[in-house]
This record gives C-alpha cells, structure tokens and sequence, in this order.
C-alpha cells in the first residue's frame, strides 16, 4: 500500500464524506531539514468537524498518522472542513 493510500485509510475513523491526499514531495526537493520523510496535502471533509476548531481538528488528524513522522513524513498540510463549511467553499467559488 503507498502511504498516500495508507494516510486515507487511517482517517476512515473519521467517517470523511471527502478524503484526498496527495504527494507533494516533487515541489520540496532539497528542502533544509528533510531527513527522509515525504511533503503530503491533505483534505478532509467529516461531520466529526463540526463545532471543532481549527487546531483541534489538526490534532485529531495529526493523532492518526503521528507513527509516521519523521520517516515516512516530513511535513502534511491539512486543510479539515465540516460538510457546511465544504458547501458554503464551493458556493463561493460560483458566485
């Protein structure tokens, strides 16, 4: 299993109605620091998102992958939206 497929497994637990990732390590090479692990983008879309704040929805991610850092992964964006807040992005980028 590629970890990209296996990032996206492990937020299932989440119950997402939207989950991507992708593998942006392509853009970081050479980037000071990098001991190994790969750069990932995340989006995720959950119920389990609603009324929870930002840094608390980064935690909860963040907590079901933490075994995977620094090897596996050295830097994952997040970007964690409710179901309204997806909805309400989307309207916006119609208007």
């Amino acid at each position: 299993m590629s970890l990209v497929a296996e990032i996206e497994a492990r937020m299932q637990s989440l119950q997402p109605s939207v989950c991507v990732c992708e593998d942006e390590s392509h853009h970081h090479i050479g980037h000071a620091g990098n001991k190994g692990g790969g750069h990932y983008a995340l989006f995720i879309v959950s119920t389990v998102f609603d009324g929870v704040n930002r840094l608390a929805r980064q935690r909860m991610v963040n907590a079901l992958v933490q075994d995977l850092f620094p090897v596996q992964i050295h830097a994952l964006s997040i970007k964690a939206l409710s179901p309204q807040e997806w909805s309400e992005s989307q309207q916006k980028d119609f208007a």
